[in-house]
Order: C-alpha cells, then sequence, then structure tokens
C-alpha cells in the first residue's frame, strides 16, 4: 500500500506542478488571439498599402496613412465631440449616483429596499430595448442630433449608483456622528466624509465609465445626424463606410487615431487602473 501511496502522491504532485504551466499558456494564447487584431491595425496603419498582407519586416515605415485619415475626415471636430460628451456625461454621473447611493445609503426613506430594487433592474435591461423609447423622448425635447441628447440617456447609471450605496455603507457611522458634532450638515459630511473616503471608487467607475462613452456606437449613431454632434465611433464608422471606398491601411490609421487617447491612458496608468479596481471590490 506504501508504494502506491506514494506513486499516487507523485502523480498529484507532478499533476500540481503542470497545471500553472498550462493556465500560463492558455492565457498567452488568449492574449494573443486578442491583442492580434491591434497588432495588424498597427502594421497597416505604418505601412504602405502594398504590405498590408505580406508582413515583410524589411517594408519601409510611412505616416502617409495616418496624414490620409486625417485630412479625409474631420477627426479634430470628433475628438472634440468625444471629449465633451465623455467629460460631461462622467461628472453628471459622479453628481447624481453620488446623491443617490448616499440617500440610498443612510436616509431613512420609506420603501427605500423596494424603489433601491427597482434601480438595479435597470442592469437588466439592455440599453438597445430602450433606444426606440429615449428617441420619442429626445426628440419631444428637442436634443435630436445634440451631445446633450447623446449623454443625457445615461446620466442615471444603475451600476454608479449601486456601486457608491454599497461603498458608502461600509463607511462607519462614528465618522458621520463626529462631523455632525462640528456642525456639518449633510451636504458637508457627504463632501468632507463620504467622498474623500471612496475615491478608489469613483476612480474605477470613472474609468469604467470613460471607456464605456469613449466606445458607444449604436445610441450615438442613432441620435446624431451631423459632423457637429458625432463623436469618434460614429465618425469612425462613417469614414469606413463601403460607399466612400474602403483603403484598409487608410481606416486601420483612423481606427488608431480614435483608441489611441484611451491606449495611451491605459498604458501609462495601468498600475492605477488595476488597484482601483481590487479596492473598490469590483471582481
Amino acid at each position: 500500500m506504501r508504494p502506491a501511496t506514494a506513486s499516487t502522491s507523485n502523480a498529484l504532485t507532478f499533476t500540481s506542478l503542470r497545471l500553472p504551466s498550462l493556465e500560463t499558456l492558455a492565457a498567452w494564447l488568449l492574449a494573443l488571439i486578442w491583442i492580434f487584431p491591434l497588432l495588424y491595425a498597427f502594421w497597416a496603419a505604418f505601412h504602405p498599402p502594398a504590405f498590408m498582407v505580406t508582413f515583410d519586416l524589411t517594408a519601409p515605415l510611412t505616416l502617409s496613412n495616418i496624414i490620409d485619415a486625417w485630412t479625409q475626415a474631420p477627426f479634430a471636430r470628433y475628438y472634440l465631440n468625444t471629449f465633451a460628451l465623455v467629460t460631461g456625461v462622467v461628472l453628471a454621473q459622479f453628481v447624481v449616483c453620488t446623491l443617490a447611493g448616499f440617500a440610498f445609503a443612510r436616509f431613512p426613506i420609506p420603501g427605500k429596499n423596494l424603489l433601491f430594487m427597482l434601480v438595479l433592474i435597470q442592469l437588466f435591461v439592455f440599453p438597445e430595448v430602450l433606444i426606440v423609447e429615449n428617441y420619442r423622448i429626445a426628440s419631444e425635447l428637442g436634443l435630436i442630433d445634440t451631445l446633450t441628447g447623446v449623454g443625457l440617456p445615461y446620466v442615471a447609471s444603475a451600476f454608479g449608483i449601486f456601486l457608491l450605496r454599497q461603498t458608502f455603507k461600509t463607511i462607519p457611522r462614528e465618522l458621520e456622528d463626529a462631523a455632525r458634532i462640528e456642525g456639518c450638515g449633510w451636504m458637508a459630511i457627504l463632501w468632507k466624509v463620504y467622498v474623500p473616503l471612496a475615491k478608489p471608487t469613483y476612480l474605477a467607475y470613472g474609468l469604467v465609465s470613460i471607456s464605456h462613452h469613449w466606445n458607444n456606437f449604436l445610441w450615438p449613431l442613432v441620435v446624431t445626424n451631423s459632423v457637429e454632434s458625432r463623436p469618434l465611433t460614429v465618425g469612425l464608422g462613417v469614414f469606413s463606410a463601403p460607399e466612400t471606398g474602403v483603403n484598409w491601411a487608410t481606416v486601420s490609421a483612423a481606427t488608431l487615431l480614435s483608441i489611441a487617447p484611451l491606449l495611451v491612458a491605459f498604458l501609462l496608468f495601468q498600475r492605477q487602473f488595476v488597484q482601483s479596481f481590487l479596492r473598490s471590490g469590483i471582481r
């Protein structure tokens, strides 16, 4: 019995030693599959069209595709629209979600749990389901083809309200009582106690929101009609439409122009990006 036990133990040890390497191999394989389109976009954007599919390492580098993409479409205007849209939506979400999350966490509102459940139902509804109703409301308010019309449906975020409510509930009541003894009202308590302690949560949620609204496509496509209100995603879709004549090298360059700010921001702040998610409890 002892030799069998020893062999079984050795087999288990061998398996336990091999499993991490298999997991690492699978992770690298998935990473390569994920990053391959981005690598191809870089190759096509910085090489002449004749070398798009040859992958010749001696192929000459060029910036002509970037220049052509920038001159053939109003990307400067698209950048301005996108920055204004994302900044406005995130700031509005911070205000609305902070007030709502604080109310759900601390105020004894009658039927508070029921109201909170109704808010959470929004998480189970796909945004595409509400496009027709949102378009009708935006049309009645005269917000069609405006940045306000693009961002307004996203101001009250159920995910943001839930996240901040959970964070506020973990803050000790003793800090709130101490601030009240110092003469602080509810808004002062919120601003001086709760908001500073929830900074990791704000950072994590802000990163998620910025990434989502920077890449959002369907609703901006529906509600915008002109260059003055189109964000980068819609502008890129119009630029790469088949009827405009597809040059994949130029389209790849335009794609890099669209994702460059997010890519650079992630490379610069990747440590803060990961730590903010860990601290805020997002898994």
